[in-house]
Protein backbone atom coordinates (compact mmCIF):
# COMPACT_ATOMS: atom_id res chain seq x y z
CA UNK A 1 0.00 0.00 0.00
CA UNK A 2 1.56 3.29 -1.11
CA UNK A 3 1.14 6.33 1.09
CA UNK A 4 -0.83 8.42 -1.34
CA UNK A 5 -4.25 8.02 0.37
CA UNK A 6 -6.03 8.04 -3.00
CA UNK A 7 -9.62 7.99 -1.72
CA UNK A 8 -11.63 11.08 -0.74
CA UNK A 9 -14.61 11.54 1.54
CA UNK A 10 -16.43 14.84 1.92
CA UNK A 11 -17.11 15.07 5.63
CA UNK A 12 -18.94 17.72 7.62
CA UNK A 13 -15.56 19.22 8.53
CA UNK A 14 -13.60 18.98 5.29
CA UNK A 15 -12.25 16.55 2.73
CA UNK A 16 -10.80 13.40 4.27
CA UNK A 17 -8.11 11.40 2.48
CA UNK A 18 -8.11 7.68 3.16
CA UNK A 19 -6.99 4.29 1.85
CA UNK A 20 -7.64 0.61 2.43
CA UNK A 21 -5.77 -2.58 1.65
CA UNK A 22 -6.03 -6.29 2.28
CA UNK A 23 -8.96 -8.60 2.84
CA UNK A 24 -10.61 -10.00 5.94
CA UNK A 25 -12.17 -8.54 9.05
CA UNK A 26 -11.93 -4.73 9.07
CA UNK A 27 -9.33 -2.94 11.19
CA UNK A 28 -9.22 0.86 11.36
CA UNK A 29 -5.95 2.58 12.32
CA UNK A 30 -6.26 6.08 13.83
CA UNK A 31 -3.45 8.59 14.20
CA UNK A 32 -2.93 11.30 16.81
CA UNK A 33 -1.51 14.80 16.93
CA UNK A 34 0.63 16.24 15.43
CA UNK A 35 0.86 13.16 13.22
CA UNK A 36 -1.01 11.52 10.36
CA UNK A 37 -1.78 8.05 9.07
CA UNK A 38 1.84 7.96 7.83
CA UNK A 39 2.90 6.69 11.28
CA UNK A 40 0.95 3.47 10.60
CA UNK A 41 2.57 2.76 7.20
CA UNK A 42 4.61 -0.34 8.17
CA UNK A 43 2.09 -1.75 10.63
CA UNK A 44 -0.75 -1.26 8.14
CA UNK A 45 1.21 -3.23 5.56
CA UNK A 46 1.83 -6.05 8.04
CA UNK A 47 -1.80 -6.26 9.16
CA UNK A 48 -3.17 -6.12 5.62
CA UNK A 49 -1.90 -9.66 5.01
CA UNK A 50 -4.72 -10.85 7.27
CA UNK A 51 -7.23 -7.99 7.57
CA UNK A 52 -8.85 -5.26 5.52
CA UNK A 53 -7.01 -2.26 6.92
CA UNK A 54 -8.38 1.29 6.75
CA UNK A 55 -6.23 4.38 7.34
CA UNK A 56 -7.26 8.02 7.18
CA UNK A 57 -6.02 11.50 7.92
CA UNK A 58 -8.31 13.52 10.15
CA UNK A 59 -9.52 16.89 8.81
CA UNK A 60 -6.80 19.44 9.49
CA UNK A 61 -4.05 16.78 9.46
CA UNK A 62 -1.74 15.09 6.98
CA UNK A 63 -3.12 15.05 3.46
CA UNK A 64 -6.68 15.93 4.43
CA UNK A 65 -8.15 19.38 3.98
CA UNK A 66 -6.82 22.29 6.05
CA UNK A 67 -8.66 25.61 5.97
CA UNK A 68 -9.16 28.77 7.96
CA UNK A 69 -11.95 28.53 10.54
CA UNK A 70 -11.99 24.73 10.38
CA UNK A 71 -13.33 22.82 13.38
CA UNK A 72 -10.71 20.17 14.16
CA UNK A 73 -11.70 19.55 17.79
CA UNK A 74 -12.16 16.13 19.31
CA UNK A 75 -15.92 16.52 18.95
CA UNK A 76 -15.56 17.30 15.24
CA UNK A 77 -13.25 14.31 14.67
CA UNK A 78 -15.74 12.08 16.48
CA UNK A 79 -18.46 13.23 14.09
CA UNK A 80 -16.23 12.60 11.07
CA UNK A 81 -15.20 9.14 12.27
CA UNK A 82 -18.84 8.09 12.71
CA UNK A 83 -19.57 9.40 9.20
CA UNK A 84 -16.59 7.52 7.76
CA UNK A 85 -17.63 4.22 9.31
CA UNK A 86 -21.03 4.60 7.67
CA UNK A 87 -19.40 5.51 4.36
CA UNK A 88 -17.20 2.41 4.57
CA UNK A 89 -20.15 0.24 5.58
CA UNK A 90 -18.40 -0.99 8.74
CA UNK A 91 -20.73 -2.01 11.54
CA UNK A 92 -18.35 -3.50 14.09
CA UNK A 93 -14.69 -2.99 13.14
CA UNK A 94 -11.65 -3.43 15.29
CA UNK A 95 -10.06 -0.05 16.02
CA UNK A 96 -6.43 0.72 16.85
CA UNK A 97 -6.05 4.31 18.01
CA UNK A 98 -2.98 6.34 18.95
CA UNK A 99 -2.77 9.52 21.04
CA UNK A 100 -5.57 11.96 20.11
CA UNK A 101 -7.11 9.18 18.01
CA UNK A 102 -7.72 7.27 21.24
CA UNK A 103 -9.95 10.03 22.55
CA UNK A 104 -11.80 10.13 19.22
CA UNK A 105 -12.34 6.36 19.30
CA UNK A 106 -13.54 6.44 22.92
CA UNK A 107 -15.97 9.30 22.29
CA UNK A 108 -17.30 7.60 19.16
CA UNK A 109 -18.04 4.43 21.09
CA UNK A 110 -19.54 6.06 24.17
CA UNK A 111 -21.30 9.10 22.69
CA UNK A 112 -22.08 8.03 19.12
CA UNK A 113 -23.01 4.46 20.08
CA UNK A 114 -20.62 2.78 17.62
CA UNK A 115 -19.71 -0.79 18.48
CA UNK A 116 -16.20 -2.17 18.05
CA UNK A 117 -15.16 -5.79 17.75
CA UNK A 118 -11.94 -4.93 19.61
CA UNK A 119 -10.27 -1.70 20.70
CA UNK A 120 -6.56 -0.99 21.11
CA UNK A 121 -5.53 2.26 22.79
CA UNK A 122 -1.90 3.14 22.06
CA UNK A 123 -0.43 5.89 24.28
CA UNK A 124 -3.91 7.37 24.12
CA UNK A 125 -5.16 10.81 25.10
CA UNK A 126 -7.80 9.65 27.54
CA UNK A 127 -7.17 10.71 31.15
CA UNK A 128 -6.61 14.28 32.31
CA UNK A 129 -4.28 16.08 32.42
CA UNK A 130 -2.96 15.50 28.91
CA UNK A 131 -0.49 17.17 26.61
CA UNK A 132 3.15 18.08 27.06
CA UNK A 133 4.27 21.35 28.65
CA UNK A 134 4.94 22.75 25.17
CA UNK A 135 1.46 21.68 24.04
CA UNK A 136 -0.14 23.49 26.96
CA UNK A 137 1.91 26.64 26.32
CA UNK A 138 0.87 26.77 22.66
CA UNK A 139 -2.74 26.07 23.62
CA UNK A 140 -2.69 29.13 25.89
CA UNK A 141 -0.80 31.41 23.47
CA UNK A 142 -1.60 30.09 20.00
CA UNK A 143 -1.82 33.56 18.40
CA UNK A 144 1.76 34.36 19.42
CA UNK A 145 3.18 31.09 18.11
CA UNK A 146 1.17 31.29 14.87
CA UNK A 147 2.95 34.57 14.03
CA UNK A 148 6.41 32.98 13.98
CA UNK A 149 8.43 33.39 10.77
CA UNK A 150 8.24 30.19 8.65
CA UNK A 151 11.85 29.15 9.28
CA UNK A 152 11.47 29.44 13.06
CA UNK A 153 8.13 27.65 12.87
CA UNK A 154 9.69 24.75 10.97
CA UNK A 155 12.55 24.48 13.46
CA UNK A 156 10.07 24.45 16.34
CA UNK A 157 7.88 21.75 14.78
CA UNK A 158 10.87 19.57 13.91
CA UNK A 159 12.22 19.77 17.44
CA UNK A 160 8.78 19.18 18.97
CA UNK A 161 8.16 16.03 16.93
CA UNK A 162 11.57 14.59 17.81
CA UNK A 163 10.61 14.68 21.51
CA UNK A 164 7.77 12.22 20.82
CA UNK A 165 10.24 9.45 20.03
CA UNK A 166 12.59 7.71 22.44
CA UNK A 167 14.97 6.76 19.64
CA UNK A 168 16.33 9.18 17.05
CA UNK A 169 14.00 9.48 14.08
CA UNK A 170 15.44 8.91 10.61
CA UNK A 171 15.77 12.12 8.63
CA UNK A 172 13.34 10.99 5.92
CA UNK A 173 10.72 10.00 8.51
CA UNK A 174 11.05 13.31 10.34
CA UNK A 175 10.71 15.17 7.04
CA UNK A 176 7.45 13.34 6.29
CA UNK A 177 6.05 14.05 9.76
CA UNK A 178 6.90 17.75 9.54
CA UNK A 179 5.85 18.41 5.92
CA UNK A 180 2.06 18.68 6.49
CA UNK A 181 2.63 21.57 8.92
CA UNK A 182 4.61 23.78 6.55
CA UNK A 183 3.48 26.42 4.06
CA UNK A 184 0.50 28.75 3.88
CA UNK A 185 -2.01 26.05 4.83
CA UNK A 186 0.15 23.90 7.09
CA UNK A 187 1.56 26.46 9.51
CA UNK A 188 -1.78 27.91 10.69
CA UNK A 189 -3.23 24.39 10.77
CA UNK A 190 -0.57 23.30 13.25
CA UNK A 191 -1.54 25.98 15.77
CA UNK A 192 -5.25 25.65 15.01
CA UNK A 193 -5.39 22.04 16.15
CA UNK A 194 -3.55 22.82 19.39
CA UNK A 195 -5.67 25.91 20.08
CA UNK A 196 -8.85 23.80 19.84
CA UNK A 197 -7.59 21.11 22.23
CA UNK A 198 -9.74 21.12 25.34
CA UNK A 199 -9.73 18.61 28.20
CA UNK A 200 -13.50 18.88 28.48
CA UNK A 201 -13.69 16.45 25.55
CA UNK A 202 -12.22 13.68 27.69
CA UNK A 203 -13.89 14.88 30.88
CA UNK A 204 -17.23 14.17 29.17
CA UNK A 205 -16.45 10.44 28.89
CA UNK A 206 -13.77 9.58 31.48
CA UNK A 207 -16.28 8.24 33.99
CA UNK A 208 -17.86 5.98 31.36
CA UNK A 209 -14.86 3.96 30.20
CA UNK A 210 -16.01 0.92 32.17
CA UNK A 211 -19.07 0.80 29.87
CA UNK A 212 -16.94 -0.36 26.94
CA UNK A 213 -18.28 -3.80 26.07
CA UNK A 214 -15.54 -5.09 23.79
CA UNK A 215 -12.08 -6.52 24.50
CA UNK A 216 -9.64 -3.64 25.12
CA UNK A 217 -5.85 -3.61 24.95
CA UNK A 218 -3.89 -0.64 26.31
CA UNK A 219 -0.40 -0.52 24.76
CA UNK A 220 2.01 2.10 26.11
CA UNK A 221 5.61 3.07 25.56
CA UNK A 222 7.56 2.59 28.77
CA UNK A 223 9.59 5.74 27.98
CA UNK A 224 6.69 8.01 26.96
CA UNK A 225 7.54 11.58 27.97
CA UNK A 226 4.37 13.15 26.54
CA UNK A 227 1.84 10.95 28.32
CA UNK A 228 3.73 9.27 31.16
CA UNK A 229 3.11 5.70 32.28
CA UNK A 230 0.89 6.87 35.15
CA UNK A 231 -1.73 7.77 32.54
CA UNK A 232 -1.72 4.19 31.26
CA UNK A 233 -2.26 2.84 34.75
CA UNK A 234 -5.08 5.31 35.39
CA UNK A 235 -6.74 4.34 32.13
CA UNK A 236 -6.44 0.65 32.99
CA UNK A 237 -8.16 1.33 36.32
CA UNK A 238 -11.05 2.98 34.51
CA UNK A 239 -11.44 0.02 32.12
CA UNK A 240 -11.27 -2.90 34.58
CA UNK A 241 -11.43 -5.60 31.89
CA UNK A 242 -8.63 -4.08 29.77
CA UNK A 243 -5.19 -5.62 29.30
CA UNK A 244 -2.17 -3.38 29.78
CA UNK A 245 1.02 -4.06 27.81
CA UNK A 246 4.25 -2.08 27.95
CA UNK A 247 6.24 -1.45 24.79
CA UNK A 248 9.93 -1.63 25.63
CA UNK A 249 12.13 1.35 24.76
CA UNK A 250 9.08 3.08 23.33
CA UNK A 251 8.42 6.77 23.68
CA UNK A 252 5.12 8.35 22.73
CA UNK A 253 5.67 7.58 19.06
CA UNK A 254 5.88 3.83 19.58
CA UNK A 255 5.22 3.09 15.90
CA UNK A 256 8.71 4.45 15.18
CA UNK A 257 10.48 3.37 18.36
CA UNK A 258 9.46 -0.28 18.48
CA UNK A 259 7.23 -1.25 15.52
CA UNK A 260 8.11 -4.94 15.85
CA UNK A 261 6.77 -5.32 19.39
CA UNK A 262 3.71 -3.19 18.64
CA UNK A 263 2.91 -5.25 15.54
CA UNK A 264 3.30 -8.48 17.51
CA UNK A 265 0.95 -7.21 20.23
CA UNK A 266 -1.66 -6.17 17.68
CA UNK A 267 -1.40 -9.39 15.71
CA UNK A 268 -1.85 -11.57 18.79
CA UNK A 269 -4.68 -9.50 20.27
CA UNK A 270 -6.67 -9.16 17.05
CA UNK A 271 -6.31 -12.87 16.22
CA UNK A 272 -7.79 -14.18 19.45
Amino acid sequence: MGWELPERFESAHGTVRWASSGQGDPVVLMHGTPFSSYVWRDIATALSSRYQVFVWDMPGYGRSEKREGQDVSLAAQQEVFAELLQHWGLREPSVVAHDFGGAVALRTALLSGVRYRKLVLVDAVSVRPWGSEFFRQVNAHSEVFAALPPLLHEALVRRYITTAAHRQLRDDVLDELVAPWLGEAGQPAFYRQIAQADERYTREVEDRYAELDCPVLIAWGDQDQWLPTERAQQLAERIPHAELAWIEQGGHLVQEDNPAQLTALLTEFLAR
